[in-house]
């Protein structure tokens, strides 16, 4: 403890909060986003989606459990949503310097610094997530003495680009061909995909997957602003002529919406979290759900051949939305939630379901 080093949060409007470093040393900024999983900060940290952000747990104790050992599986790792830690930093409450877990292999601390992403703690995680539900996702950096930088907002570039794979890549060998339109991928929409039977044929973010002959497209998870998107939302756009089954997660559920000729918006701070509550309009079924995403549809604005397909209950706004006549729809929250609840994994069948009509026409 004595040779830990001191460094600040500090926010937008100038308020600044005091830590002390437990990852890797070095200033750093971003967007300022809270989350409020009691566990899984292993697959949050890896999870592409908080690229560009720094993430706050709301959950006080964080690190207890380790981090777990690097095995493959599916040629994908086995326990992570990606290869590296996307989120731009991290800043916790209480660290726990022990850690305990028959599957971890070292501390959160020392991943951290292998993965030379900063970490905070004993910072008041209460106060500052007050701040951002008043305030909104603000700007913000991690400052250690003589190492000042400038305030950097994610939103304003296309960091989708940054973080989808470069090349195309297979996996699985099922009966059905999907292309998985990699926009930030989290691993386990794969593993749910692979383990219904499907050859997945991941492809970047602004692949022409238009001609591709496919039993299904599914459109991946990601991070920022939809609207940068661009050749992704025009490849999305000419597919929506065909009946190709299509399923989208989170930002794709985004992409699709804009493809279809609807709008998209920046929410107050955003949902991230494990314990979202959505329903099927004009159902009584409530489904609890785990999410990540700064941006939402505006329903108003979607075309009058479709519809919302499931509704927040706290705040009323999208998650998701289906074509009236034709296989597509995708959902705003994550199905496959590693972690997180799995209330709704019944989407892969259902998407599933469309292929399997969708081949036997």
């Amino acid at each position: 403890m004595q040779n830990l080093k001191k460094a600040q949060l500090v926010l937008e409007d100038g308020t600044i909060f005091e830590g002390t470093s437990f990852g890797y040393e070095q200033s750093v900024s971003g967007e300022v986003v809270f989350y409020t999983a009691m566990t899984g900060y292993p697959e949050s940290l890896t999870d592409p989606s908080y690229k560009g952000q720094i993430l706050v747990p709301t959950y006080p104790m964080i690190g207890n459990y380790g981090v777990p050992v690097d095995t493959k599986q599916d040629d994908l790792p086995a326990f992570f949503e990606s290869d590296k830690i996307h989120c731009t930093a991290l800043i916790i409450s209480d660290y726990s310097f022990e850690y305990s877990h028959w599957n971890s292999q070292k501390s959160l601390g020392q991943w951290l610094k292998d993965q030379k992403v900063p970490g905070l703690f004993g910072i008041d995680t209460r106060a500052l997530t007050k701040k951002l539900r008043e305030h909104g996702a603000m700007l913000g950096k991690i400052v250690f003495a003589g190492q000042d930088v400038d305030f950097y907002d994610p939103n304003k570039e296309n960091i989708v680009a940054q973080v989808s794979t470069s090349e195309v890549k297979e996996y699985g060998n099922g009966k059905y061909e999907v292309v998985l339109v990699d926009c930030g991928v989290k691993y386990n929409i794969i593993r749910c995909l692979l383990k219904r039977g499907v050859k997945v044929k991941r492809v970047p973010w602004d692949y022409d997957f238009t001609s591709e002959e496919c039993d299904g497209i599914f459109l991946s998870n990601g991070p920022g602003d939809p609207a940068q998107c661009e050749k992704t939302i025009e490849n999305i756009r000419k597919v929506l002529d065909k009946n190709v089954p299509i399923m989208g997660i989170c930002l794709g559920n985004q992409l699709m919406a804009r493809a279809a000729g609807a709008e998209t918006y920046k929410l107050k701070y955003g949902h991230r979290s494990h314990n979202q509550p959505v329903v099927e309009p004009g159902k009584n079924r409530c489904y609890i759900t785990s999410q990540n995403h700064g941006f939402a549809i505006d329903d108003k604005t979607l075309p009058v051949d479709w519809e919302p397909l499931f509704v927040n209950v706290n705040d009323g706004t999208n998650e998701g939305i289906r074509h009236k006549n034709k296989p597509f729809f995708s959902a705003q929250f994550h199905p496959e939630a590693s972690s997180g609840p799995v209330d709704t994994e019944y989407l892969f069948d259902e998407f599933i379901k469309n292929i399997e009509v969708s081949k036997n026409r």
